[in-house]
């Protein structure tokens, strides 16, 4: 058996790194990387938000997050403002909403060409699949 929960976890390792590599080669084209193009996504998520909670929201390190933050706002796409305490939160500047909604539309050509050999009833059987394995509820 663990032959075999070695093969599916392979499968799902090898398809994620396949997308990824393809995001990051198409995200370069409207000037940004996947870790970039996702924490901006991130804070469009949850504008004002700490880099604790975004940290976590892209599976980073409060360090990597703090790091990547900066030169994002090196960049001009974020900006950091003091909030309630030693807290810092994070908003999107109007290049970053550019960047950002740049990015969704590279994602979705890529994702869409990503999950083409999967009919849409595959798709959906996929996510509820990959959210109960990530103990989402209702995605």
């Amino acid at each position: 058996m663990h032959g075999e929960l070695q093969v599916l976890g392979r499968a799902v390792k090898q398809a994620q790194y396949r997308q990824h590599r393809a995001l990051d080669t198409a995200l370069a084209a409207v000037g940004t990387t996947l870790a970039q193009w996702d924490a901006l996504r991130a804070i469009g998520r949850s504008p004002g938000a700490s880099a604790r909670a975004l940290a976590a929201a892209t599976f980073q390190s409060e360090q990597a997050f703090g790091t990547l933050a900066g030169r994002l706002t090196a960049q001009g796409l974020v900006e950091r403002r003091p909030g309630h305490g030693r807290r810092i939160e994070h908003h999107l500047t109007p290049d970053g909403e550019q960047v950002l909604a740049a990015g969704h539309r590279v994602a979705d050509e890529v994702l869409a060409e990503c999950f083409a050999p999967l009919p849409p009833g595959d798709r959906a059987t996929l996510l509820d699949l990959l959210q109960r394995l990530g103990g989402e509820a209702d995605g």
